[in-house]
């Protein structure tokens, strides 16, 4: 069955401390969530009333039950999650102000290959959503990032958000990153990530540097973004004003606004504007994703 959207990559159950503000060796009870850029896309758009489907691999464990329920409670179809019977569930623990400690080395989700995720699965979507940070996780999940962003009969429109992790490519070249952008139909990128990853220095010259992608979107914080479709001039819708609550989860927040906007095929304008309003939602709540969000509040993005 063809999906509106499948999202592909790893998810991992998150601990934040109960009380705002403690480090993480002062905390003695923590918040426990779920965390992941293309499940947190998923969740969001399934809750955006767009059908949506996620594809990893979670360990055979405790923790691989919590991702599936809740992640499945979001509206998301998780069927095509394999479970892992000799790699275990990826696990952090995070506070609000950028301490992070992963727990994801040798994960089930690191197992992910072309071996293991097909083409036929991956592509029975009208649209593929990747991110950089499943190519970074081992050799196997960077060749699935290139085989599913390859050309070839029945590719979908693939959405790329570069999402760079600085931790995670310290033994390799991030210009990774920039080759596998190319291959994309839709890229997200932040302009700070731009710059710490490939040393551009605004929205322009990452534009200049990726002339491929039929879309591109630029982030830049709380000032807005800047799009770019085909060779036009790029368009810049100013950010939502709101006040920060936690900024974690944000970046898939604006995905998930701008994708669904893409899927309902409105003006670019539009799509930057709903993609500000899911970020707005989701720096003023604590958490990793748009989960914690209650119904009414989704009534209200939905309209």
């Amino acid at each position: 069955m063809t999906v509106d959207i499948v999202c592909v990559g790893e998810s991992m159950v998150t601990f934040v401390p109960s009380a705002p503000g403690q480090r993480l060796a002062e905390a003695v009870s923590f918040a426990r969530g779920t965390g992941g850029a293309e499940s947190n896309v998923a969740c969001a758009l399934a809750r955006l009333g767009h059908t949506a489907r996620w594809i990893s691999r979670v360990g055979a464990d405790p923790f691989g039950d919590h991702l599936l329920a809740q992640i499945a409670a979001a509206g998301v179809d998780v069927s095509a999650v394999r479970r892992d019977p000799d790699r275990p569930t990826g696990v952090y623990f995070r506070t609000g102000d950028g301490e992070v400690a992963y727990y994801r080395a040798g994960s089930a989700a690191t197992a992910l290959s072309p071996a293991t995720v097909g083409r036929e699965e991956a592509w029975a979507g009208r649209v593929l959503h990747l991110s950089g940070i499943t190519a970074a996780l081992s050799a196997g999940c960077a060749d699935l990032v290139r085989e599913l962003t390859a050309p070839g009969p029945g590719r979908p429109l693939v959405s790329f958000d570069v999402n760079y992790r600085p931790a995670l490519w310290r033994s390799r070249d991030p210009v990774q990153l920039a080759a596998l952008a190319r291959r994309c139909d839709l890229v997200l990128v932040g302009e700070d990530e731009a710059k710490a990853a490939w040393g551009l220095p605004d929205a322009d010259a990452v534009r200049e540097a990726l002339p491929g992608p039929a879309v591109l979107v630029v982030k830049q914080g709380a000032l807005g973004a800047t799009a770019y479709e085909g060779t036009r001039e790029g368009v810049f819708v100013p950010a939502a004003d709101a006040p920060v609550v936690d900024p974690v989860g944000a970046g898939d927040a604006f995905a998930a606004g701008f994708l669904s906007a893409t899927l309902r095929a409105l003006p670019l304008p539009d799509r930057l504007a709903r993609g500000h309003a899911l970020a707005a939602a989701a720096i003023g709540v604590r958490g990793d994703s748009l989960a914690v969000l209650g119904d009414e509040a989704w009534g209200r993005l939905r309209a």
